[in-house]
């Protein structure tokens, strides 16, 4: 059965399946949070930066039941802005788990490095259903073998380079590629950015709109 992936803007995607399974990953600041996270039940978190966790609308969320997994540190950071323990599941890099009525393998390990003065944070990547994967603010590729469908490529951010973005889209080798962390961007930024990924991999590059559904 077919996942549908929808952009809720920068690093925010839903994923569902007709059966009824859903979650969101990474609800953030620069994104539409409350369109993002209405009727979801189980959100994934890659990390604690404010453009991929809105704190006051997960723990609000949390508080009409839905769950969250996230690493430690973003686990520890919801429980003290008053989510309950009970919605909170710490992850990392290698766990296996079902969110949502998804299948998710933990991946990563750590944010890419903005610079040297800057600490690196924990930061897990999330592969749903072994098919589309969200790196959250790394360049994680998954174990050799996996066949990526859709890899949720970040192409906007302090720590990176395009020449990056380009050589992660290369080692995944994904069917497609959708690019996302593109709030800072510029309609031209984001232009670009998608044509080079279209002219320097073999991925077939899909730009939706926010909010539009495409199927994986």
């Amino acid at each position: 059965m077919p996942l549908t992936l929808t952009r809720h803007g920068h690093a925010c995607v839903r994923l569902t399946r007709d059966d009824g399974a859903r979650l969101l990953i990474d609800p953030g600041s620069f994104s539409d949070v409350a369109t993002a996270l209405d009727g979801v039940d189980a959100v994934l978190v890659t990390h604690e930066h404010p453009d991929h966790l809105d704190t006051d609308a997960v723990v609000a969320a949390t508080g009409r039941g839905a769950q969250v997994w996230a690493p430690g540190a973003v686990v520890d950071h919801l429980a003290a802005a008053g989510a309950p323990a009970a919605a909170l599941h710490a992850v990392h890099p290698g766990d296996a788990l079902t969110a949502g009525g998804l299948d998710v393998q933990v991946l990563g390990g750590w944010h890419e490095v903005i610079h040297p003065d800057v600490p690196r944070l924990t930061n897990v990547a999330y592969l749903v259903e072994a098919a589309v994967l969200h790196p959250g603010d790394s360049f994680t590729v998954p174990p050799t073998g996996t066949t990526v469908r859709v890899l949720l490529e970040p192409v906007g951010a302090p720590w990176l380079r395009m020449a990056d973005a380009v050589d992660h889209v290369r080692a995944v080798a994904p069917d497609r590629v959708v690019p996302i962390h593109d709030a800072t961007l510029s309609d031209a930024g984001r232009t670009l950015a998608a044509r080079l990924l279209g002219q320097l991999t073999t991925a077939q590059v899909v730009e939706p709109a926010a909010g539009e559904p495409v199927e994986v």
